[in-house]
């Protein structure tokens, strides 16, 4: 009975944690997670036509060497100071609070930065929120992980 009771209670729990990792996003989050993937193409391609109105004025990024604002992001990228040359993806996991959406990407960035190109393994965190029927970047962090780093979802 005791040997029943654990299988039962395993196979529930398989079925639940099966259940939850298939759960599809939804629209809204689909939304955002192919802004995030279209803005790693955007920096790569120095797109600032399509990264200004991305960014909100006021938003953060938080680099390994600085933090700086909108306008300097958008500048480093322009002038390749550091050049985002590709983002590959791993994993990315994202929530919706209210109107703010989170995303993490777990990344390996190619990049060139002060003429040499460095590769780095990072969990990117972004937080956008959406004015009227646009999402505006708030937030772009970069965290150095181990290329082992895991996110949970």
């Amino acid at each position: 009975m005791k040997s029943l009771l654990i299988t039962l209670l395993v196979l529930m729990a398989s079925t639940f944690s099966s259940f939850s990792q298939s759960n599809p996003l939804s629209p809204e989050l689909q939304e955002v997670k192919k802004l995030s993937m279209d803005k790693w193409q955007w920096m790569a391609d120095k797109d600032i036509e399509k990264l200004t109105p991305l960014f909100h004025p006021q938003a953060k990024f938080v680099h390994m060497s600085g933090t700086w604002s909108t306008a300097r992001e958008l500048e480093i990228i322009e002038t390749g100071s550091i050049w985002y040359k590709k983002a590959d993806v791993k994993d990315t996991a994202v929530e919706l609070v209210g109107k703010t959406a989170l995303v993490w990407n777990r990344i390996t960035l190619t990049a060139e930065v002060r003429g040499n190109d460095v590769v780095t393994e990072f969990t990117v965190t972004e937080v956008y929120q959406r004015k009227g029927k646009v999402w505006k970047l708030l937030a772009l962090t970069f965290s150095s992980v181990r290329d082992t780093h895991e996110i949970q979802k």
